[in-house]
């Protein structure tokens, strides 16, 4: 297990450069870092769409998740909540569940918002359930990250956020990107310590 999954979607693109941002964290902090997306919710795509979508990172599938060695999950809001197909995709893992494939993992949670009070913790909170149903060891961001005091677009302890704008197109911000990054490593630098553990 030398790999952490980003698995995020992302409409506008904002969450998917949160998602390369949290990659280079990853690698910074000594592991893999592979970047999986989930397709959008239609019967088309489920019933005729390719495997590979024509851009972007690859579509996950069960194996990304029980291979990894820890787990970064990004999602837009949606009316306070994570966007459908990140549900979608979760909640076709109780296989996972019954054999306990996620627990004891570390993972941890980032989102993109186009108003500063559209949902950011309640969006984070909500994808943090279903993990925690897994048994995984979520992990938010500590203080001792200067960025989260000082920020004044996105950042939370519960994970990193982005105020995209009412037009989806505001860049991500420095301080953004470092949060993104810094979740990113202790989710790699979490999953090292706990191989070392003796069993």
């Amino acid at each position: 297990m030398s790999f952490i999954l980003v698995l995020y979607y992302s409409r506008d693109g904002a969450t998917a450069e949160m998602a390369r941002q949290v990659a280079r964290g990853v690698e910074s902090g000594g592991l893999e870092a592979r970047l999986r997306t989930v397709p959008a919710v239609s019967t088309v795509c489920e019933a005729v769409a390719d495997r590979i979508p024509a851009g972007g990172a690859p579509y996950a599938d069960h194996e990304d998740l029980r291979q990894c060695a820890g787990l970064a999950l990004g999602s837009p809001t949606r009316f306070g909540n994570m966007a459908a197909p990140v549900k979608y995709f979760l909640d076709g893992t109780s296989g996972l569940w019954l054999a306990g494939a996620l627990a004891g993992k570390p993972a941890g949670v980032f989102t993109s918002t186009s108003s500063l009070h559209g949902g950011q913790e309640t969006t984070l909170l909500s994808m943090m359930l279903p993990l925690l149903h897994h048994g995984m060891l979520i992990m938010g961001l500590p203080y001792s990250e200067p960025d989260l005091i000082h920020t004044r677009s996105g950042g939370t302890p519960y994970g990193p956020s982005h105020l995209a704008g009412p037009d989806s197109n505001l860049p991500v911000t420095d301080e953004e990107r470092r949060l993104c990054q810094a979740l990113g490593r202790r989710l790699a630098e979490t999953a090292v310590r706990l191989s070392r553990r003796p069993d």
